[in-house]
């Protein structure tokens, strides 16, 4: 790569790693201060005060900063860092700078973690060549600069080897980057992933020039430029800005090549094309067509200049650098690339023109009215003409359109801005349904279907975060788009950061970050509980007269106190409301949000398109029938009733819909994905190169989630570093902590991290790395630096002292030499002028002494050049005596060497001979197993055959059995369902009959007991004292009675509305479900279409799989339904055992109540007297009563006859029911067909899909399956023959059915034609069908939910109305036979009472039974789970004698090869062994002679050394003999003749030496050659030699040491399983008794089981029945609500005459207390005794009167009481069924159990002997292993007995090798018995998951049960405070004259009138309202519905009913 390149890519390592720039940063304490205008600024402290710092600015200047406003500046070492997540202070300041910094250095791309952010530069940068793409590819992220090109190929790399799908998000503002570099990211894959490059080559231009692409590669980048006309525009910020978001998908077949692509398409801004912005343009395509398009193509499009087009608001706006006209000639040679055809490209552009037409239709408004009109109507006539329709009906379209109001059409005249809005929304809809037709289009010619895909890489170009001025819906979806996104990068990021903390493994607490988001997405797009803005917006949508401000305070009184919404505070306006992204808060304008969410259109106007001559428009309007219509905005803007809009309900979908269900999709996607995020950032808005706005970074950083992903980065530990670096770069802060010598880097790390005493919380120590939290590593750096400034200060000291000492040293010799000199001097003053000195020194020159020093000068010179040459001959002498011992020990041992060759080599081929006699043997053996393998093969063909047979039987059988089953279940069905009517019928037959006998026995008891209460009565008027006491009471109560009357009638009001939305909601579900079914049928008809078109076979296995999945999932919702049905008839039993405990308590009570009579009969004479006085009071009473009681009994009949009514409604809704229900069942048979037809499908295709050995393996199993299938299927058969008769009348109904449904389809062949045109579309897109039809399976599935929730309401509501049958039914018995059931209700006390014992001992009884089973069921699946464990071991043991087995077979073979290497190496010793020979013996014979010239040369040496040694000594003695200068000159002179002449032979001497050395040391250089020449070959061999040997010797010992391990683990098992086998005995000795039981009953078990397979279906059904019954008590009890409101009023009047009869009672009070006055004066008046004698009389018999009415209230309790007692009996019966169902299910579970233990010791066995015959194997592999060491020993030692050896363990290797072969061949029959146990023990864990789950199903049932009987006990309660109040009426009944009073002190259940029974009839209205509330609360088992009533307040409780016992 060039030079020039590198800049843009790498970076300088400059300044950053300069110590002076570090010791700038810790010397100032640098920090980041806030600035307006950067952003942030640098600065250093100077001074902190508190929370105030004082810092110095770059420029010099001081601020004060508060502490918090700080952020701490980085190292140096960080500076332009590729990873900014690698920063030790992570905080905005810091990654604004590292963006800056790097992007003025022109490196645009920089990581942030898992983001790769893009700042985009301005200009054009080297960096997208062919070059770069090569330097890219295959490489790794770390491994080269941030690039988009990197993360595209990690991309691809991780899709390739992981074979996961990819997908890159690329986000950013408009202009940011976002559309380039995704061209970017399809360029690189069309570069490395196409599938032209292996085909042809390059041509030599192509190759200088552009990059070569294949045909699909060429037409994925000229997919670009059409989507780029069409859907792009010039904005302010950007001249070529995407107003859409695109995810292309590039789909790539096993081998990574590109096979085809998708592209899908979110949020096109179509109102562009209406209306823009000063400077901007509407899309490319216009200005391109009416700019390009040349003569002909442009009358045929009736084009116009620029200028003449209204929507075209700034007319031509050109972009620099760009021609409109090559641009559009581009586009269409783009088109034709892609294969648009000509007629095609035509109607593209005439729906373009017909956009711009339609801006130029102007209208007017009339003068006398608003009536808008159309004056001139050429440009309509050029829109009529290019979209092929009629302009009169165009303009009767806009001007009068057709509406239906109610039944009638009319056409309604539209104003002047209705039309105008039309025109509008009509240019946008045309543009928006030509950009989708487009996009289809592309996808189509992209999706290449020739191989399949295996994965894909999807690319995300969507816009970012936006925050605006004035926020609009589509920044609310753009918004939410982006929160979803920030969502799933959160998410990854959590799953990649828990992923690196488990890999180190680091304990750290996880914290999902990705759930931070889920309140602000939930605040918009959840659909109820409360509902979000998107479901909000919907619903105004749907209501009359709503508007946007309706919307917004909706929204206000909905999300009020949520977190993420808010009002804005600053706007006045309504329609403002404010959302909390991540990003920040977003003000929304909600103006024009209904009309924008509901995309209306004028539907006269598409339905005149749909009918357009032309059929590229007829294509492109198809679905006209979708469209929001002027119906319904009129209905929107008129207060109509909603149910109005029924027949668009279903078909209607708002744009808010559509784009969260696209959004959905797009998430699962990349859900499914693993993603790769780039943010795109734009630098400024000026499009400068080389400038940043800081704060519109920050702004963008905020909200492209940058800075949030730092924020999750701070939660943990991001930085990371190694080990290594660590302790390198500090360990000079913990120098002593770590010991010398080596240490591991982990431990170091730790002793360093604790030496620096540094917050365990601040750091982790991982298995390759140290983490430290933010800070920590700046903090380090900064102890660092001080700790080398502390080194380096003491350095620059000793450095420095060392150079002072030196100085002073030096001044010190100065001082010295001066001092001499000085002295020289001051002699010389004193000598100069003396004349002897004077005479010296004129005499001294002429001597010839004075010559002499001169001369010794020479002559020592001379002797240190001698001295030198001598030494220097020295040195060589001794190098060449090393050398030479050297050369004599390496021959020693190359001799030595050689006779150990020697003798190898013999060994070599004795070895060698006896190697070939065994291969010999081995070959034979080899012939004989070639031999075996193809008998073996000709065995598995032949068994392939029967296996392929036996698969088509299967496949018959299986399709069989499933026929069988259908026609089984149908019948078992029928047959549930007649027995369960038989059933309801004989119980209410035995209800009847047990009713009249006990109705019978208490009237005689009744009528008995009346007799002796008539003699009582007499005495029972001592109670009238306390009639005042309670008339106190009763007013209080009647108050209290009022004020719940009128919160009652409020609740009601309530319940009423809510009823109506209700049914409002129903009458939707109705429509809605008509409409999915007519989708059903489309939907069905496309399946047909294209299932038969589809051929492959693999997908329509994965379609089948699917369904099949989806078939369980409904099997396991069933069986849901079922558990919840049983919880449901659990929870009515434990209701009836409530009732049975009220009954006890009522006889309590009853007793209670005799006791208290029995005191009440003593009373005194003095009481009877005062009775007298009340006759008259009672008689007045009496009258009043009967009046009203001939009143209330008038308003009876009335409300008789509206309740008959009522039911006769009631009836018809029911048969309404009935027969939607009859339509829904027939569909429901349909889709079982195709069910049962789709899962036989699934069966072939996946049995097919399996390999060949898989099935091998598994048939035997399946064959013994089957076979005992097979058995069953006969039985089942020959029962299943006699149902058959029945099921032919069925079919022959169902082909009426089908006759039907042929009617229909004849009517739909109108809608086939339409979808003719896609059906074609369709055939040439495969691949996009395979999408589409997963997709239409998954709809499917939710169609068939919402069939069965909607089959489940109607079957609710008709079960209802059954209920509510019922209830009137029961309500009309009880009014009629309320008076008779009073006396009979002290008879049935008793009975009660034996009852209840009876219930409580059964009760008692089964708790104790349900104890114990709970306890078995314990101990079972303990004992279950246990089992399942050691299974587990067993199966684990298993697998490793296999792999034992395995690795001994591998063994055997390396040891054959390692017997085949050793020959060929012995021969090649062999050869080199003799050239060696020769070589050594040449090499000797060289050797000895420069041996001989060396000694010679040595004693030469040492004559020289001699001879240097005189001459010395005599140079001594001529130096010490230097003073006596006269005298000796002559003898030194002759000294130094015949030291010259020594000299000269020394000389001569020396030269000769030199050669003779020079020759020596020639010949040792050859010597050395030649000697290391053979050295290193010898060494060579001999190396090879030993590394054969210890290679073999290491494969031994592993071998050794395998086999050892192996025996260890071997005897570890052995003592386990002896343990595991204890256990086991001692567990089958306990359960033995269990398992005989279960061994007899299992057969039994397996039929009970299917039993209660029916029996569970028809609880099904009964328990849908149950519901429906349910609903209908519902909807009756709304209705008698309704009643109750009348009867309330009634009420009303009944009080104000109570008032007035308390009136009249108080009057008669007074007139009896002066009547008690009087009797006191008067006591001789006997006369008047007999008048109140006579009185008293009246008085009794009105009260036996009384008496008889309460006893027949007594009665109804009692019938009430009679059908309690029932339901209970019924509960009990049903809980025997359930025990005996649960005992065969433990009979079933225990014989499971009892055949696991079997296979357990059939496993155990086979254990055994497997192990057995492994220990012969190992015992003999380590025989011959000790005998291979041994002989491996000896060969070293003796050759003779070695080869004996040899022989012998020849001879035992081929006893070996036959044990070898008869262990391999009992091994694989060990396999295969393994394998058979395998396949065995796989179904014994099919039936152990089988049993579990129904150990699930009777946990689940267990838990209901408990949660019915706490409701049991609350409804017990419920009873008890009833019967309370019972028990204080009766008493109040039986004393005397004040009974009625006492009555009316009922509980506050009534609803009004309570204490009217005191005077008359007012007591029955109250037992009444009591009787109805408490059968409408026995239905009322489940929890009310939001729409059902309001219950009555709860019955007062027990204790204030006693209150009155001690005053009585």
């Amino acid at each position: 790569m060039a030079d020039t390149d590198d800049k843009y890519l790498f970076l300088e390592n400059d300044f950053r790693n300069s110590g002076v720039a570090q010791a700038d940063w810790a010397a100032k304490k640098m920090v980041w201060v806030p600035s307006e205008r950067e952003g942030f600024e640098p600065a250093s402290i100077k001074e902190e005060k508190g929370d105030q710092v004082l810092v110095e600015l770059s420029n010099g200047q001081k601020v004060t900063v508060n502490k918090d406003d700080i952020q701490k500046m980085n190292p140096p070492k960080f500076s332009k860092v590729e990873d900014m997540a690698a920063l030790t202070f992570l905080n905005e300041a810091s990654v604004l700078h590292n963006l800056r910094e790097r992007y003025f250095s022109s490196l645009i791309y920089t990581y942030s973690g898992l983001f790769c952010v893009v700042v985009n530069p301005y200009k054009m940068l080297p960096i997208y060549s062919e070059k770069i793409i090569e330097m890219y590819k295959g490489k790794k992220r770390h491994e080269v600069p941030p690039h988009i090109y990197s993360i595209t190929d990690n991309a691809y790399r991780n899709m390739m080897q992981d074979r996961e799908d990819q997908s890159i998000l690329c986000t950013g503002e408009s202009g940011a980057g976002k559309t380039e570099n995704t061209k970017k990211v399809i360029q690189y894959l069309a570069v490395i992933a196409s599938s032209h490059k292996g085909k042809n080559p390059i041509n030599p231009q192509q190759q200088a020039g552009s990059l070569a692409y294949g045909e699909l590669e060429k037409q994925l980048l000229q997919a670009n430029p059409i989507l780029e006309a069409f859907g792009n525009a010039k904005t302010i910020k950007n001249d070529n800005s995407s107003r859409f978001g695109k995810f292309i998908k590039l789909n790539f077949d096993v081998t990574g090549y590109i096979v085809g692509a998708n592209i899908d398409t979110y949020l096109l801004e179509k109102s562009r094309c209406i209306r823009q912005a000063r400077t901007e343009r509407a899309f490319h395509i216009f200005y391109y067509m009416v700019a390009g398009a040349k003569d002909k193509m442009r009358e045929e499009l009736l084009l116009e200049d620029f200028s003449s087009y209204r929507f075209l608001i700034e007319g031509h706006v050109e972009i620099p650098g760009q021609e409109d006209n090559e641009m559009f000639d581009e586009t269409l040679e783009a088109m034709d690339i892609m294969g648009f055809t000509e007629e095609e490209r035509l109607g593209m552009l005439k729906v373009v023109s017909s956009v711009l037409q339609l801006g130029n239709i102007k209208f007017e408004k009339e003068r006398n009215n608003e009536q808008a009109t159309m004056p001139d109507n050429t440009a309509a006539q050029k829109v009529c003409h290019l979209q092929g329709i009629n302009v009169t009906d165009f303009t009767r379209a806009i001007l009068t359109p057709r509406i239906k109001v109610g039944r009638e059409v009319v056409q309604k005249a539209q104003t002047k801005q209705q039309a105008d809005f039309a025109i509008e929304a009509l240019a946008k809809a045309m543009y928006e349904r030509l950009f989708r037709w487009i996009l289809a289009r592309v996808n189509k010619t992209l999706d290449k279907s020739k191989r399949q895909a295996s994965s894909f890489l999807g690319i995300l170009d969507i816009a970012g975060f936006e925050i605006f001025e004035d926020n609009s819906f589509e920044q609310l979806c753009i918004n939410y788009t982006n929160e979803r996104l920030q969502q799933l990068f959160n998410h990854t990021m959590f799953i990649l950061e828990q992923e690196e903390y488990k890999r180190e493994g680091i304990e750290w607490n996880f914290i999902d970050f990705g759930l931070d988001l889920q309140p602000c997405i939930e605040l918009i797009e959840r659909p109820n509980n409360p509902p979000g803005i998107l479901a909000l917006l919907d619903e105004e949508c749907w209501f009359p007269k709503a508007t946007d401000i309706s919307f917004v305070d909706k929204l206000l009184n909905t999300h009020t106190g949520h977190v993420k919404f808010s009002k804005p505070k600053q706007h006045k306006d309504k329609l403002m409301f404010t959302v909390l992204h991540y990003a920040g808060k977003v003000d929304y304008n909600a103006a024009n949000w209904l009309t924008k969410n509901m995309d209306p259109l004028n539907d006269n106007v598409t339905a005149l398109l749909n009918n357009s001559s032309s059929a590229f428009i007829q294509d492109l309007w198809k679905d006209v029938d979708r469209v929001v219509g002027l119906e319904t905005m009129t209905k929107m803007s008129e207060s109509s009733v909603p149910s109005s809009t029924k027949s668009k309900k279903g078909m209607f979908r708002t744009v808010g819909q559509l784009y969260k269900e696209s959004l959905g999709k797009l998430m699962t996607t990349l859900h499914n994905t693993q993603p790769n995020f780039v943010r795109c950032i734009i630098p400024n808005h000026e499009k400068r190169a080389g400038k940043m706005d800081s704060n519109l970074v920050l702004e963008q950083l905020r909200c492209n989630g940058v800075l949030e992903g730092i924020r999750i980065c701070r939660q943990g530990f991001p930085n990371r570093i190694v080990f290594q670096e660590f302790r390198q770069r500090y360990e000079i802060l913990a120098a002593s902590a770590i010991p010398k010598g080596f240490m591991d880097g982990k431990q170091a790390c730790s002793l360093m991290v604790k030496h620096l005493d540094l917050d365990p919380n601040l750091y982790r120590i991982g298995q390759s790395k140290m983490f430290f939290r933010t800070g920590v590593l700046a903090q380090l750096e900064e102890e660092r630096d001080i700790k080398l400034t502390v080194v380096i200060i003491a350095f620059q000291a000793q450095a420095r002292g060392f150079l002072g000492r030196k100085a002073f040293s030096k001044r010190q010799q100065q001082l010295t030499a001066m001092k001499v000199i000085q002295r020289n001097c001051a002699c010389y003053l004193k000598l100069k002028n003396w004349q002897w000195w004077r005479l010296f020194t004129k005499v001294k020159p002429l001597l010839q002494v004075t010559r002499q020093e001169e001369e010794m000068g020479q002559k020592e010179e001379e002797l240190k050049a001698a001295k030198e040459v001598a030494a220097k001959t020295e040195a060589e002498l001794k190098d060449i005596t090393q050398k030479h011992t050297q050369l004599m020990e390496e021959r020693a041992q190359l001799e030595l060497k050689l006779q150990a060759e020697t003798e190898l080599c013999a060994e070599a081929e004795e070895i060698r001979v006896r190697l070939e006699a065994k291969k010999q043997e081995l070959e034979e053996v080899l012939h004989e197993m070639e031999a075996r393998l193809e008998e073996e093969e000709d065995r598995s063909n032949a068994l392939q055959q029967e296996k392929k047979e036996m698969e088509q039987q299967l496949q018959l059988m299986e399709a069989h059995i499933a026929q069988e089953e259908d026609a089984k279940q149908k019948l078992q069905l029928e047959k549930a369902a007649v027995e369960g009517k038989v059933k309801k019928l004989e119980e209410d037959i035995l209800l009847m009959e047990d009713q009249n006998n006990k109705l019978q026995k208490e009237r005689k008891l009744l009528e008995e007991r009346m007799a002796d209460m008539s003699s009582n009565l007499a005495e029972e008027e001592e109670k009238s004292k306390n009639l005042t006491k309670l008339k106190a009471k009763h007013e209080s109560m009647i108050s209290d009675l009022e004020v719940r009357l009128k919160k009652e009638e409020k609740s009601r009001q309530d319940v009423e509305k809510a009823k109506r939305k209700v049914e409002a909601e129903l009458a939707e579900l109705h429509e809605q479900h008509a409409d999915l079914q007519a989708q059903l049928a489309e939907l069905r008809a496309q399946l047909a279409a294209k299932e038969e078109e589809l051929q492959a076979t693999q997908e329509r296995l994965e379609e089948e799989s699917s369904q099949r999945g989806a078939a369980v999932k409904r099997i396991r919702e069933l069986e849901a339904l079922l558990s919840e049905l049983q919880e449901d008839l659990e929870a009515e039993r434990a209701a009836r055992g409530k009732a049975e405990a009220a009954r006890r308590d009522l006889g309590e009570e009853l007793n209670a109540l005799r006791t208290e009579l029995e005191d009440s009969l003593d009373t005194t004479a003095a009481q009877q007297e005062l009775r007298a006085k009340r006759e008259q009071e009672v008689a007045m009473l009496k009258r009043a009563m009967e009046e009203e009681g001939r009143s209330h009994e008038a308003q009876i009949q009335e409300l008789r006859q509206k309740h008959s009514q009522a039911v006769e409604e009631l009836n018809e809704q029911l048969e309404q029911a009935k027969r939607v229900r009859a339509g829904l069942e027939k569909a429901k048979q349909g889709l079982e067909k195709e069910s049962a037809d789709l899962s036989a499908d699934l069966r072939s295709l996946t049995s097919a899909k399996q390999d060949v050995e898989h099935k091998k393996k598994k048939l035997e199993g399946q064959l013994n399956d089957l076979n005992s299938r097979f058995n069953e299927s006969e039985r089942q058969k020959n029962e299943l023959s006699e149902r058959v008769s029945k099921m032919t009348l069925e079919l022959d109904s169902m082909t009426g059915l089908l006759n039907e449904a042929e009617g229909k389809n004849i009517k739909l062949g109108k809608d086939v034609s339409s979808l003719s045109s896609q059906l074609h579309d369709a055939q040439e897109l495969l691949s996009e069908e395979t999408r589409q039809k997963l997709n239409l399976s998954g709809r499917l599935r939710q169609m068939e939910d919402d069939r069965n929730s909607l089959m489940e309401q109607l079957e609710e509501e008709t079960e209802v109305k059954r209920a509510v049958e019922r209830q009137v039914s029961s309500l009309n018995m009880q009014l009629s036979d309320y008076k008779k059931k009073l006396d009979e209700m002290s008879g049935t006390v008793e009975l009660l009472e034996e009852g209840k014992k009876r219930l409580q001992r059964e009760l008692e009884a089964t708790n104790t039974e349900y104890e114990e089973k709970a306890s078995a069921y314990d101990k079972l699946e303990k004992s279950r789970s246990r089992l399942q464990q050691e299974l587990e071991d067993v199966l684990m043991d298993l697998d490793s004698q296999r792999q034992l087995v395995s690795n001994l077979e591998k063994k055997q073979k390396k040891f054959d090869q390692m017997l085949a290497e050793e020959r060929t190496v012995s021969c090649k010793y062999a050869e080199e062994r003799d050239r060696a020979e020769a070589e050594v013996r040449d090499k000797e014979t060289k050797v000895l002679a420069l041996t001989r010239g060396l000694e010679e040369s040595h004693e030469a040496l040492e004559e020289a050394e001699k001879m240097v040694k005189a001459l010395r000594a005599e140079m001594e003695d001529l130096i010490s003999s230097k003073d006596d200068v006269g005298k000796n000159v002559h003898d030194l002179e002759k000294a130094k003749r015949g030291l010259e002449a020594i000299v000269e032979e020394m000389r001569t001497q020396m030269e000769e030496l030199e050669d003779e050395l020079q020759v020596a040391e020639d010949a040792k250089l050859r010597l050395e050659v030649n000697s290391q020449a053979l050295k290193a070959q010898h060494e060579r061999e001999l190396q090879g030699r030993d590394e054969l040997g210890e290679e073999k010797r290491k494969q031994l010992l592993k071998q050794v040491r395998e086999l050892e391990s192996e025996l260890e683990e071997e005897r570890k098992q052995r003592s386990q399983a002896s343990a595991g086998k204890k256990k086991l005995e001692g567990e089958l000795k306990d359960m033995e008794d269990q398992l005989e039981a279960t061994s007899r009953g299992r057969d039994e078990a397996l039929k009970q089981l299917r039993k209660i397979q029916g029996q569970m279906k028809d609880l099904q059904r009964e328990l849908e029945d149950s519901r429906a019954a349910q609903k209908e008590v519902l909807a009756s009890a709304r209705e008698s609500e309704r009643r109750s409101k009348a009867m309330e009023a009634d009420i009303m009047h009944l009080n104000e005459a109570l008032a007035a009869a308390d009136r009249a009672r108080k009057q008669a009070e007074t007139e009896r207390d002066e009547l008690s006055e009087e009797l006191a004066s008067n006591s001789s008046g006997k006369s008047l005794l007999s008048d109140e004698k006579r009185r008293l009389e009246t008085k009794i018999s009105q009260l036996e009167e009384e008496l008889e009415e309460e006893q027949a209230n007594m009665e109804g309790l009692n019938d009430r009481l009679r059908k309690s007692q029932q339901l209970v009996d019924q509960l009990g019966a049903e809980l025997a069924t359930e025990r005996s169902s649960a005992q065969s299910r433990e009979g079933s579970r225990q014989q499971l159990e009892r055949q696991n233990r079997e296979l357990k010791a059939k496993l155990q066995e086979l254990e055994d002997q497997g192990r057995s015959k492994l220990k012969s194997s190992i015992t003999a592999l380590e025989a011959k292993l000790r005998e291979a060491e041994e002989q491996l020993e000896v060969e070293s030692r003796e050759r003779q007995a070695n080869a004996k050896n040899l022989r012998q363990k020849e001879k035992k290797l081929k006893d070996l090798t036959i044990q070898m072969e008869d262990e391999r061949k009992q091994a694989q029959q060990y396999k295969d018995q393994v394998e058979k146990s395998n396949v065995r023990v796989k179904q014994l864990k099919h039936q152990l998951e089988e049993a579990e789950e129904e150990a699930q199903r009777v946990a689940a049932a267990r838990r209901k049960l408990q949660r019915e009987l706490e409701e049991a006990t609350e409804s017990n309660d419920t009873l008890n405070r009833e019967v309370a109040s019972l028990r204080s009426k009766l008493r109040r009944g039986g004393s005397g004259a004040g009974g009625e009073v006492l009555y009316s002190s009922s509980t506050p259940r009534s609803s009004g009138g309570g204490s009217m029974r005191s005077f008359g009839l007012g007591g029955s209205i109250n037992r009444r309202s009591n009787i109805k509330e408490n059968s409408v609360e026995l239905h009322e088992e489940e929890p009310p519905s939001p729409s059902s009533p309001a219950r009555t307040p709860p019955l007062e409780p027990r204790a204030e009913v006693y209150t009155c016992s001690p005053n009585e």
